[in-house]
């Protein structure tokens, strides 16, 4: 254990209040899954009203990933400028102003500008609370408060996809009248002003982190808030952010830059933890379920209902994972994750491969359906307890003081920009065949594992001030710390 963790009291922390705080701060997740997953249930609704075709129907999905990435990317500095609270806040106004823009589209070309706006209000989302929470959380919590993000995450999935059932099926389709002669498809995106109105609201009674008042030059407001909310030997803690704010100059991007290879390995590292995360498919699952299940055979009430069960399945397996992840380690708890996805994608991959094709449409028959549908909710299951939560928490405390907030947002920006990837060859993909998309995420399953294996070392029970540039690079699996330059 490292000095300044072991100056930390644990017995002396006040879990309640900063607890409070990480809740607050990841209701931006929750808002990041319900935009992000609120067309599930339009798509084909979107389809039978614009008849845009395969390629902008793909982009109207995808579009808000590539404004997650623009997001993700100014977020950083935006907060070390202005700070993280009010920086929330205006995520809160573009997510609302995403929804009622996506409701009143006329066509599908400003649906797909209103989705980019939304997209940038979850990329700044997916920077900011992880940042936030790190900053404020003790180092015996911080790995179930960071995963709080996640939670928030899969939960904002389930409302959305909750929502969407039930709009559909009180209209009697997703593109048939609802109340007020709004089509319910445009419902589906105005139910997010509710959540975006509340989370500007609490984003508003935010304490700011101490590290950004340290830095701001307000040391008595950082010493009270972390006698407040973090408690322990506070003056150690404080006297550490002070050591680390006084010898780094102000961040640019260069910063992050060095070695052989461009970016410094840790950088390298988050973006590759990033990417994989993306690269298994498991927004495929949560931006195209219904349209999946309804090629093999199901009604559109039933995908509708089968993608509610599965983010249901996503929830419980978040908590299972929050529960476990500082008592195990987040090294192993991916390593898990990675097992489990390959096997279940592995899986997959084979029924699809049995499928019955007729025409244009897919049919699984008999058995080969029930399994398919189990291995998708163990893929989530193996998905939820491991990569979810873990890579969130390691982007939040993974990177030096100096760097923290500039390489999450670098890291972030490369997860959309990998999401948008998968999200918009997966109709293409899915034309060759089903079993050759799962397949193809069943390799990345089994990488992702052998990354974990090799180059990544635990940074459970650490204090931000103590990560280094080559906190959490090994070398060749061999669990010791390689430095960065």
């Amino acid at each position: 254990m490292s000095s300044s963790a072991a100056a930390d009291h644990p017995a002396s922390a006040p879990t309640k209040g900063v607890t409070g705080l990480a809740i607050i701060a990841a209701l931006g997740g929750l808002l990041f899954g319900f935009d992000s997953s609120v067309i599930n249930g339009a798509t084909g609704a979107i389809k039978s009203t614009f008849d845009p075709g395969s390629f902008l129907q793909g982009t109207a999905v995808a579009s808000a990933l590539l404004g997650s990435a623009v997001g993700a990317w100014f977020a950083g500095g935006i907060a070390d400028r202005f700070g993280r609270p009010p920086t929330m806040v205006v995520t809160a106004f573009l997510f609302a102003i995403s929804a009622i823009g996506s409701a009143v589209s006329f066509s599908i070309w400003d649906l797909i500008v209103w989705r980019v706006i939304g997209g940038i209000a979850i990329g700044s989302a997916s920077v900011i609370a992880p940042a936030y929470i790190g900053e404020i959380s003790p180092a015996r919590l911080r790995g179930r408060l960071g995963s709080l993000q996640q939670l928030a995450i899969v939960l904002g999935i389930f409302v959305a996809l909750l929502s969407d059932y039930e709009l559909a099926h009180l209209a009697g389709g997703a593109d048939h009248e609802l109340a007020l002669g709004i089509d319910a498809w445009r419902w589906m995106f105005l139910v997010g002003i509710i959540p975006a109105t509340l989370y500007g609201a609490l984003a508003l009674r935010l304490p700011e982190s101490p590290r950004h008042l340290v830095v701001a030059g307000k040391r008595e407001e950082a010493e009270a808030q972390l006698r407040k909310y973090v408690g322990g030997d506070v003056d150690h803690r404080l006297d550490e952010i002070q050591r680390t704010v006084e010898t780094e100059r102000k961040t640019t991007f260069s910063d992050l830059l060095g070695g052989r290879f461009g970016f410094l390995p840790i950088v390298w590292v988050g973006i590759a933890v990033s990417v994989f995360q993306q690269f298994v498919g498991i927004n495929v699952i949560f931006y195209y379920s219904t349209q999946l299940w309804s090629s093999v055979g199901f009604s559109e009430s039933d995908s509708l209902l089968i993608g509610v069960i599965t983010s249901v399945t996503n929830i419980v397996t978040t908590i299972v994972g929050i529960a476990v992840i500082d008592r195990i380690g987040r090294r192993r708890l991916l390593m898990i994750g990675s097992t489990g996805m390959t096997i279940a994608l592995a899986a997959m991959a084979i029924m699809f491969a049995g499928a019955v094709v007729h025409g244009d449409a897919v049919s699984l028959e008999g058995w080969r359906g029930t399994v398919a549908l189990v291995a998708a909710n163990v893929f989530v299951f193996s998905f939820g307890c491991s990569w979810g939560p873990a890579v969130w928490v390691l982007l939040g405390e993974m990177f030096p003081n100096r760097i923290r907030t500039y390489a999450l947002a670098v890291a972030a920006a490369a997860q959309w920009i990998a999401n948008f990837a998968v999200t918009q060859t997966f109709p293409v993909l899915s034309d060759l065949g089903l079993q050759f998309a799962y397949g193809l995420y069943a390799i990345f399953a089994l990488l992702s594992g052998l990354f974990v294996w090799k180059a990544l070392q635990e940074t459970n029970g650490r204090e931000l001030e103590d990560m280094g540039d080559g906190a959490v690079v090994t070398v060749a699996g061999s669990g010791t710390a390689a430095p960065a330059r």
